[in-house]
């Protein structure tokens, strides 16, 4: 099988170079170690976005577990007799890689790293494997520098835990450990040489697109963004509504770059700017949001929103509020906003006027991009919503 170096592996094999690489397609053991009190369809939810977050990396589910803890392990986050566990089933199944649905300390990766090295096997948390779909779909030198920008920012705090981990393992400085802590602080020092260099050139990227939302400020040009849960069908929206070719997938974070596209208005005879970019998903840490800032200013600076959710997933009500914390990140609550209910084709026997009076303010459409059904009502709304 082919290796996938990705920016996220490089930095790994900094901080421990004894990393071993995963290959395209890797069997993998999902874990989730949850707490006792959480509700059985919540736990099924966070379980079955973990193994499509695995199948969109490439990954082969050999097996999902769960494990109920008051609190995490200490030291490796999943109990001792759980991972001893994992590890025969590894044995058993050829599987090559552990990914833990949940974010861990830098200790903790360490520890468990070291527990299944000689198995021949790594492990991966959750944003661990969120940063290598990121590395697998960047596509734009933007993309690419966010993605190596967010890895640095979560692989960043590791380093020195992981240097702390070796001087304790030492049992203190001046032999092992020493030497720990002073590759600890280069690489801390690179890393930080490394990330203002990204920024630098993200800067330079982004500043030809800061302009040109400056010139349609200026000449009244209206700007429409597109948001939503990843894979609600956000791609396919922009290129319904405005023929432009854009790459749709049934996969997680097939956006990961700003699309724009015009759109023309009958009704105000006037065009207007659409734009579509990354899609939110549940826990999306602050360093992704932070990474991925300069994607989302077409978000930020927008006069209209359109959520976009999919009215057939079980867990709709949960994915809106979800989108709508990352929306409050990004202070963008009060931006004037429309409930794009997709995928109607799907859901026949959606409950249209229960949602129409729940999310009344948000002056609800239903549509199906992929059959085109209710575009053109949508079309009049965002004439009525634009400012």
């Amino acid at each position: 099988m082919g290796i996938i170096d990705s920016p996220l592996d490089s930095l790994a094999r900094m901080t421990n170079n004894r990393a071993m690489p995963v290959s395209q397609k890797p069997r993998a053991i999902l874990i989730d170690v949850i707490p006792s009190t959480m509700e059985p369809l919540q736990a099924k939810r966070r379980l079955m976005e973990l193994e499509s977050l695995t199948r969109t990396y490439g990954g082969i589910v050999v097996v999902k577990l769960l494990q109920k803890r008051a609190l995490p392990n200490y030291r490796t986050y999943i109990g001792k007799g759980k991972l001893e566990e994992i590890i025969q089933i590894a044995k058993e199944e050829h599987v090559e890689l552990l990914i833990i649905n949940n974010l861990l300390k830098a200790s903790q990766m360490y520890a468990v790293g070291e527990l299944l090295r000689p198995h021949h096997m790594r492990a991966w948390d959750r944003i661990d494997l969120i940063l290598n779909i990121f590395a697998k779909n960047a596509k734009t030198a933007e993309a690419q520098l966010q993605i190596k920008l967010a890895a640095i920012h979560h692989m960043g705090p590791r380093i020195y835990g992981m240097g702390q981990e070796m001087m304790r393992q030492a049992g203190g400085t001046g032999t092992r450990g020493g030497q720990g802590e002073t590759n600890t602080e280069l690489m801390k020092r690179h890393f930080a040489q490394q990330e203002r260099r990204l920024k630098r050139e993200l800067e330079s990227l982004t500043k030809s697109r800061a302009n040109h939302r400056r010139r349609r400020m200026r000449i009244g040009l209206k700007t429409v963004s597109i948001v939503g849960y990843t894979n609600a069908g956000k791609s396919s929206l922009l290129r319904a509504l405005t023929r432009k070719k854009v790459h749709v997938a049934d996969t997680l974070f097939a956006t990961l770059d700003t699309r724009v596209g015009k759109l023309w208005l009958p009704n105000m005879q006037t065009s207007v700017l659409l734009s579509d970019t990354i899609g939110f998903i549940q826990d999306l840490p602050p360093q992704l949001i932070d990474a991925f800032r300069s994607t989302l200013d077409e978000t930020v600076s927008a006069d209209l929103l359109l959520h976009v959710i999919d009215v057939s997933d079980p867990f709709m009500a949960e994915k809106i509020r979800e989108v709508e914390e990352v929306l409050d990140v990004l202070q963008v609550s009060d931006t004037p906003k429309i409930y794009v209910f997709n995928k109607i084709d799907l859901a026949p026997k959606f409950k249209r006027g229960t949602l129409s009076k729940r999310y009344a303010p948000y002056t609800p459409v239903f549509v199906s991009a992929e059959n085109k059904a209710g575009l053109d009502e949508l079309i009049d709304q965002i004439s009525k919503r634009l400012p």
